[in-house]
């Protein structure tokens, strides 16, 4: 369930901080965020697939550790990041 590398330098543009980055928290929010959309639809097609739904887990708690990093380092960051991906909180 890995992104393909165009889809990644996509998201990699257009969620960068400046020119050469590729781990602020944003990008890694993003990124996570595309794999676990991904998840998603496979969990529709495969109910049964308990051993992926662990990964799923480990991917939304990881992405909620940086979400929760990003809001207590810059709130106006937390908040332009979470409306442009569509995540509730």
């Amino acid at each position: 369930m890995e992104l393909d590398a165009r889809l990644k330098k996509e998201i990699i543009e257009k969620f960068k901080t400046h020119d050469r980055d590729t781990g602020s928290p944003e990008v890694q929010i993003a990124l996570l965020t595309e794999k676990i959309k991904n998840l998603t639809e496979h969990f529709k097609v495969h109910t049964k697939d308990f051993h992926s739904r662990r990964g799923l887990i480990k991917l939304v708690s990881k992405r909620r550790k940086l979400l929760d990093y990003l809001r207590l380092k810059d709130f106006n960051r937390y908040q332009r990041l979470i409306t442009e991906l569509g995540i509730r909180k």
